[in-house]
Protein backbone atom coordinates (compact mmCIF):
# COMPACT_ATOMS: atom_id res chain seq x y z
CA UNK A 1 0.00 0.00 0.00
CA UNK A 2 1.73 3.72 -0.43
CA UNK A 3 2.87 5.58 2.19
CA UNK A 4 0.22 8.18 1.67
CA UNK A 5 -2.84 6.69 1.30
CA UNK A 6 -5.50 8.97 0.35
CA UNK A 7 -8.86 9.87 1.80
CA UNK A 8 -10.95 8.04 -1.04
CA UNK A 9 -8.55 4.66 -1.23
CA UNK A 10 -8.15 4.58 2.61
CA UNK A 11 -12.26 5.06 2.54
CA UNK A 12 -12.30 2.44 -0.14
CA UNK A 13 -10.70 0.22 1.91
CA UNK A 14 -12.71 0.96 5.16
CA UNK A 15 -16.31 0.50 3.99
CA UNK A 16 -14.32 -3.22 2.21
CA UNK A 17 -13.00 -4.21 5.22
CA UNK A 18 -16.96 -3.16 6.95
CA UNK A 19 -18.38 -5.36 4.38
CA UNK A 20 -16.80 -7.88 5.04
CA UNK A 21 -16.77 -8.33 7.99
CA UNK A 22 -19.89 -6.69 9.86
CA UNK A 23 -22.13 -7.86 5.67
CA UNK A 24 -23.45 -4.02 5.59
CA UNK A 25 -22.65 -2.95 2.01
CA UNK A 26 -19.74 -0.78 1.05
CA UNK A 27 -22.48 1.70 -0.44
CA UNK A 28 -23.66 2.13 3.01
CA UNK A 29 -20.38 3.45 4.77
CA UNK A 30 -20.17 6.57 4.39
CA UNK A 31 -17.62 9.08 6.61
CA UNK A 32 -19.82 10.61 9.20
CA UNK A 33 -21.82 7.41 9.84
CA UNK A 34 -21.81 5.97 13.28
CA UNK A 35 -20.29 2.50 13.56
CA UNK A 36 -22.78 1.48 16.44
CA UNK A 37 -25.49 3.66 15.90
CA UNK A 38 -26.22 4.24 12.25
CA UNK A 39 -24.57 0.82 10.97
CA UNK A 40 -24.82 -1.32 14.11
CA UNK A 41 -21.49 -2.57 14.30
CA UNK A 42 -20.51 -4.50 17.44
CA UNK A 43 -17.36 -4.60 19.76
CA UNK A 44 -16.00 -8.05 18.57
CA UNK A 45 -16.50 -6.75 14.76
CA UNK A 46 -14.68 -3.56 15.10
CA UNK A 47 -11.75 -5.68 16.07
CA UNK A 48 -12.21 -7.65 13.62
CA UNK A 49 -12.31 -4.69 11.17
CA UNK A 50 -9.50 -3.23 13.13
CA UNK A 51 -7.40 -6.25 12.43
CA UNK A 52 -7.91 -6.30 9.10
CA UNK A 53 -6.91 -2.90 8.98
CA UNK A 54 -4.07 -3.40 11.28
CA UNK A 55 -2.68 -6.03 8.57
CA UNK A 56 -3.60 -3.87 5.50
CA UNK A 57 -1.09 -1.04 7.08
CA UNK A 58 1.78 -3.23 7.95
CA UNK A 59 1.13 -2.29 11.40
CA UNK A 60 1.15 -3.57 15.07
CA UNK A 61 -1.68 -4.11 16.81
CA UNK A 62 -4.07 -1.32 17.57
CA UNK A 63 -3.88 -0.56 21.02
CA UNK A 64 -7.25 -0.56 23.12
CA UNK A 65 -7.11 2.81 24.25
CA UNK A 66 -6.70 3.50 20.65
CA UNK A 67 -9.67 0.92 19.36
CA UNK A 68 -11.95 2.68 22.17
CA UNK A 69 -11.95 6.61 20.74
CA UNK A 70 -13.15 5.00 17.13
CA UNK A 71 -16.43 5.87 16.70
CA UNK A 72 -17.36 6.75 13.26
CA UNK A 73 -16.77 5.59 9.75
CA UNK A 74 -13.78 8.55 9.39
CA UNK A 75 -12.07 7.83 12.24
CA UNK A 76 -11.36 4.47 10.92
CA UNK A 77 -10.18 6.31 7.77
CA UNK A 78 -8.41 8.65 9.94
CA UNK A 79 -6.40 5.87 11.94
CA UNK A 80 -5.66 3.60 8.66
CA UNK A 81 -4.12 6.67 6.85
CA UNK A 82 -1.83 7.85 9.94
CA UNK A 83 -1.27 3.98 10.08
CA UNK A 84 -0.02 3.36 6.79
CA UNK A 85 1.87 6.71 6.50
CA UNK A 86 3.92 6.00 9.98
CA UNK A 87 4.21 2.22 8.98
CA UNK A 88 6.37 2.96 6.28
Amino acid sequence: MDALMDQNAALRFVAEAVEEVAGIPAAEVEPGKSLVDDLGIDSLSMVEIAFTLQRQAGDDEIPDEELATITTVQDLVDLLRERVEHGQ
